[in-house]
């Protein structure tokens, strides 16, 4: 009964003292970019970590309570954890009664083996084992626990490293296997409360489980992302709403400003209509 009581008291968390902080963003995104239809059976993806846990306990209470049916699979896929990191998944699992079904590959053994671009490697072939399971088991989703922070960081990593101004997407259809979608429930849930949740509900659960950054010098702090990370919250003290400006820009892209930009493969430039257009001078 103590597992039973400690549930509940996690799952009413959500809806009373965090409703405002992540059940309301959750199911505002959701319905704006129209996440779920009647019937839809969608791979809840479980990594292990705060994010993909959230998602899963509230994916679990939006098909209880919500008002479009729909079925979730808990999918985890174990790409090569060290047996302690497999036992926090499956204890957390159970604490939140989500009914995981883990399966194991050998992704990490695959990737390590790579000199270059063993991070990148192992991102696409979890990404494909994903869909390839989610698929097998009869879903036409995968949900995926990228949150509002997750966006904007890549929003502004792709102008500065990669020379694009580059959204991640709420949902996307996948290239490669027909059918299938790709959606992010925690598009507009910041990181901030996720971390409180977790520490209001004294849970625990894994941080970086991957085998290669215990045998490199690339940990958290040195990656791109987490240079990214830090600056926004440096520029956040001078100005509390840049994050929130960022996210907006992404949904209010002004063309007729850019001088060049693509669309569904093609690039296009400004110099394509510049002569028709009526400049202002």
């Amino acid at each position: 009964m103590r597992k039973l009581d400690r549930c509940r008291e996690i799952e009413r968390s959500l809806i009373t003292k965090y409703r405002e902080t992540i059940w309301h963003p959750f199911i505002d995104a959701v319905s704006r970019y129209k996440l779920i239809s009647e019937g839809d059976r969608i791979a809840v993806c479980i990594s292990g970590g705060k994010d993909s846990m959230l998602l899963a306990k509230l994916m679990q209470e939006l098909e209880r309570h919500g008002n479009v049916p729909f079925t979730n699979r808990f999918l985890v896929m174990d790409p090569g954890y060290k047996e302690e990191n497999r036992a926090l998944i499956e204890k957390n699992a159970a604490l939140l009664e989500i009914p995981v079904e883990i399966y194991d590959s050998d992704i990490f053994r695959i990737a390590y083996g790579q000199e270059h671009g063993a991070c990148y490697l192992c991102a696409k072939m979890r990404r494909g084992w994903l869909y390839h399971k989610a698929q097998e088991l009869g879903c036409n989703k995968i949900a995926l626990g990228h949150h509002f922070d997750d966006v904007i960081e890549t929003t502004v990593m792709s102008m500065f490293y990669s020379s694009q101004i580059r959204a991640m997407l709420p949902k996307l259809h996948s290239d490669n296997f027909e059918g299938m979608e790709l959606i992010r429930p925690l598009y507009e849930v910041h990181e901030k409360s996720v971390l409180a949740w977790k520490r209001y509900n004294h849970l625990e659960f894994l941080q970086c489980a991957c085998r290669f950054t215990d045998h490199s010098e690339m940990h958290d702090g040195g990656t791109k992302r987490q240079e990214i990370k830090e600056l926004i919250r440096t520029m956040k003290e001078k100005t509390p709403d840049l994050d929130q400006s960022i996210f907006n820009s992404i949904h209010s892209v002004c063309l007729d400003t850019m001088p060049g930009w693509q669309h569904r493969g093609v690039k296009h430039s400004f110099l394509e209509d510049y002569d028709r257009a009526d400049g202002d001078g």
